[in-house]
């Protein structure tokens, strides 16, 4: 299957330039920008895109890629950054520009044969930068202009290599996604044939060739994620296949309970059930730091999956068991990632950098290279229903990192009745569809309050809902204050404990979705 290589250079756009190429039916992958010269050749992808940053290529210690990559005979595109990335390795000046550009331009075309075929003479885009391309490698030409960018797009033909000064990734650009096609489909030569029917196949294949005759032990959270990793692993290899649903002590209202049934109801699945909350709670007694928090129950999970699997295998002696699967996103993979260069390590999730260095079980996570909807659509192929398949996103560590502080069955308590009546009313609204992820936070914060002529001094709830696309970035809902007046009211009279409800209005970036 054909893929795009990312190299990413600490651009806020650079999941969004990932986006883009996968809608447009090709595999995208983004590493960072040091990527070294012999895992592209390994990776053989038919173009590489070079993204944005917020260096200058001049600077001391900006970060470069290896030059060979450039030389590679691979067609090459340069975004914003990017471009002054291929301007400076190849023999060309970058400097800093007199007049910056922040925001719409209009794209003067000069040369529409390739990149911007089918885009018209004049469109509108988005600029993004303080620096320009003051004298061209050998070899290249400009392509289109702006009034303050004499040089917004160049190109080497006999190099396949093309830099945008803009952001054809973005919105704003008019004509972006089809500059983007055009590089895909004209340049590279990509057949567009990143389908998810072709994925699942594609995934059965390798997922059998890994296991061969052994067995696996699946983390069944009853999310999206790991719900579709069941179904899918279960296609491959059958009753080989051991779901394992750990009750932590994390969970939502009833959701151990509910996600025991459905799967009982509707999958033949090897489901064991285990109920280790006392084990989580006693480990995360105390810990308030939330990196300590999502390593402790990383680790945990990984403890008893491997003593289950101890367990399955001493009943059954028909093959061994080898691997432990996860229904590991790509913003998950993204965010833990600690970076050498511009792009920071955001926080560990706990399926990810939460693991132990050393483990018995090898990994198997068949989307560790799919966003949340793109998981969504392999799972209704797999016929599973919207009753999992539209839920909202809930984190690995569960409510542990919803309540700022210290964990205990108290503040969990509060938290689960809360969070409870929250989506419960969003339901009524009938809105829950139309939100990317809702869901409530208690905070390590008691207040004065009134209730019964009589003072109080209670914890404080925070309401959050996000619309997105990805998880990669997000804002805030403007839900309907009828909404959040009966949840407040909900909240405050039936959960014991809480005399303050408060809502979020903070977009990702700044914040994270969630609050830790």
């Amino acid at each position: 299957m054909d893929k795009i290589l990312i190299l990413d250079f600490g651009a806020q756009y650079t999941q969004l330039i990932s986006r883009r190429v996968r809608e447009l039916n090709v595999l995208s992958l983004v590493e960072n920008f040091d990527f070294s010269y012999e895992k592209v050749v390994q990776l053989g992808p038919k173009g590489i895109i070079l993204s944005g940053g917020p260096s200058s290529v001049y600077q001391p210690g900006a970060p470069l890629p290896d030059k060979r990559i450039l030389e590679a005979g691979i067609p090459i595109l340069g975004i914003c950054y990017g471009l002054q990335v291929i301007a400076r390795l190849l023999g060309g000046d970058v400097d800093r520009s007199a007049h910056q550009e922040f925001g719409k331009a209009l794209l003067v075309v000069d040369d529409a044969s390739d990149l911007f075929a089918g885009i018209g003479d004049v469109s509108k885009v988005w600029m993004s930068h303080a620096d320009k391309v003051t004298k061209l490698p050998e070899g290249f030409v400009p392509i289109a202009h702006t009034d303050n960018s004499p040089v917004a797009a160049l190109r080497s033909k006999s190099r396949s290599m093309y830099g945008v000064q803009f952001h054809p990734e973005v919105v704003h650009t008019a004509k972006g996604k089809e500059i983007l096609s055009n590089f895909l489909f004209r340049v590279c030569g990509c057949a567009g044939d990143w389908k998810t029917g072709n994925f699942i196949e594609e995934k059965i294949r390798e997922i059998k060739e890994e296991v061969g005759s052994g067995k696996v032990v699946c983390a069944l959270s009853g999310g999206v994620d790991s719900a579709v990793a069941a179904v899918l692993i279960h296609r491959a290899i059958g009753e080989r296949l051991h779901s394992v649903h750990i009750d932590n002590g994390l969970m939502r209202k009833d959701e151990s309970k509910k996600v025991v049934e459905y799967f009982k109801n509707n999958f033949s699945l090897n489901l064991h059930h285990i109920d280790a909350s006392d084990e989580f709670l006693n480990k995360l007694r105390g810990v308030v730091d939330p990196e300590k928090k999502r390593k402790i129950i990383g680790n945990t999970f990984i403890e008893i999956f491997e003593r289950v699997a101890r367990e399955i295998q001493s009943e059954d002696q028909g093959g061994t068991i080898e691997f432990l699967a996860q229904g590991t996103l790509y913003p998950d993979v993204i965010e833990s990632k600690s970076h050498k260069g511009p792009s920071a390590k955001i926080k560990t999730h706990h399926n990810v950098g939460g693991l132990p260095e050393v483990m018995k079980l090898r990994l198997i996570e068949p989307f560790r290279l799919l966003f949340k909807d793109e998981v969504r659509q392999v799972g209704r192929e797999l016929g599973i229903s919207d009753e999992i398949i539209e839920r909202h996103p809930f984190p690995g560590p569960g409510l542990a990192v919803r309540i700022l502080g210290d964990v205990t069955r108290e503040k969990l308590d509060i938290l689960r009745k809360s969070d409870d009546v929250f989506i419960d009313e969003i339901r009524k609204f009938g809105i829950y569809r139309q939100i990317w992820q809702a869901f409530a936070v208690l905070l390590p914060v008691q207040s004065v309050g009134v209730m019964g002529d009589e003072r109080t001094y209670e914890y404080t709830i925070a309401l959050r809902a996000v619309t997105s696309e990805d998880g990669m970035t997000a804002d805030w809902v403007q839900l309907p204050y009828e909404l959040l007046n009966t949840v407040s009211n909900r909240i405050i009279n039936e959960v014991r404990g809480v005399n303050r409800v408060v809502y979020d209005v903070s977009s990702k970036p700044p914040a994270t979705i969630e609050w830790e």
